[in-house]
């Protein structure tokens, strides 16, 4: 059944996700399936694709029980007597890599992901306590969040990046220009960065089908964050870029992603996430206007709720994206207080 956004020209093929335990196919060969996840985004899909042998799983959950007893039904149900052939993870996420190495144990699965987010990943499975390291309370320090609520954050907000079963030792790296065979099908392999260094996103041009992870997902944009380890990075630079370049597939291709429903009008949700990091930037240029403001004392001007350490994680570091990206493009200057606060103060036009 086929259902329309009323705020925008994007189709909905399958008005309402599979509950727990079942399976919905959206292409020949191809099943959806969704986890619960323990947080306000509360899933993730991940797909099972018809393969030589079996199925070849995309993505897996988080490394906890709750994904795994979903995983049991749907092996039960769906999936029943039908062999997996290897799994492929688009990015290093816990939510999508977090299963990997229990699926690599339990069936003795190749794993495919992209080289930057293997190691990322293989990063926070050997070292999670890094996580906590004086730099990494400095980065938030430095922009204005207070002590007890870096503390927090560094804890409390980052557990769910332990969220993870490990990974096999060894991996089949995917490279964006190259082709992806499963089963019939071909799929051309790119990545983007923003949301994760090195995403990965397939594309079947027979069918018209765009497995596009988290990277163009209907109703929220993915988070865009800077990190710590990477404090004056540019990603929402990187990410624009990605959408740039995704406006080269079909604009009715049939988007398969990470999270939420899967839709058509691929390129009317790429102009509409555009928009959205461009009114935020326009928000954050105003706000900076009559007096310097940090980064911490820039989040409630684009998040007006409450935040718990997971979601002021995020919230902190998307902020921080948005902050150097107009310090890039020269709309926003930044220098340090007497506090060592970095504050920031909109450009003179």
């Amino acid at each position: 059944m086929l259902s329309k956004n009323r705020e925008s020209d994007l189709v909905f093929p399958h008005a309402a996700a599979p509950k727990p335990g079942e399976a919905i196919e959206v292409a020949r060969g191809i099943l959806w399936v969704r986890l619960p996840l323990p947080f306000r985004l509360d899933h993730v899909n991940v797909y099972l694709v018809a393969d030589d042998r079996g199925f070849a799983v995309i993505d897996t959950g988080l490394g906890n029980a709750r994904c795994k007893e979903a995983w049991e039904a749907v092996f039960a149900g769906p999936l029943a007597g039908q062999p997996l052939t290897r799994l492929i993870v688009t990015h290093f996420h816990p939510d999508h890599v977090g299963l990997a190495g229990w699926f690599a144990e339990r069936f003795g699965l190749p794993l495919y992901m992209s080289q930057t987010d293997y190691v990322m990943s293989l990063n926070l499975h050997l070292d999670p306590g890094a996580l906590d390291a004086e730099p990494y309370r400095q980065f938030y320090l430095r922009h204005g969040l207070d002590a007890g609520t870096t503390g927090r954050v560094v804890t409390q907000g980052h557990g769910y990046l332990k969220m993870l079963t490990g990974l096999p030792p060894t991996f089949i790296r995917l490279i964006a220009g190259e082709t992806l065979r499963i089963g019939q099908r071909e799929f051309a392999v790119s990545t983007g960065g923003g949301h994760a260094p090195e995403q990965l996103m397939f594309f079947c041009a027979a069918e018209n089908l765009f497995l596009s992870a988290d990277q163009v997902l209907a109703f929220i944009s993915p988070n865009v964050s800077v990190w710590a380890v990477d404090p004056e990075g540019d990603p929402l630079a990187i990410y624009l870029r990605s959408l740039d370049s995704l406006m080269e597939l079909p604009a009715d291709a049939l988007v398969l992603p990470g999270h939420q429903l899967p839709f058509r009008g691929l390129h009317v949700r790429i102009d509409e996430l555009k928009q959205h990091h461009a009114v935020r930037c326009a928000a954050i240029v105003n706000a900076c206007r009559d007096a310097p403001k940090s980064a911490a004392e820039i989040v409630p001007v684009l998040f007006h709720r409450l935040l718990d350490p997971h979601q002021m994680g995020f919230a902190f570091s998307e902020v921080l994206a948005h902050v150097n990206y107009l310090v890039r493009l020269g709309r926003l200057n930044g220098e340090p207080g007497r506090d060592g606060v970095m504050r920031y103060t909109a450009a003179a036009n």
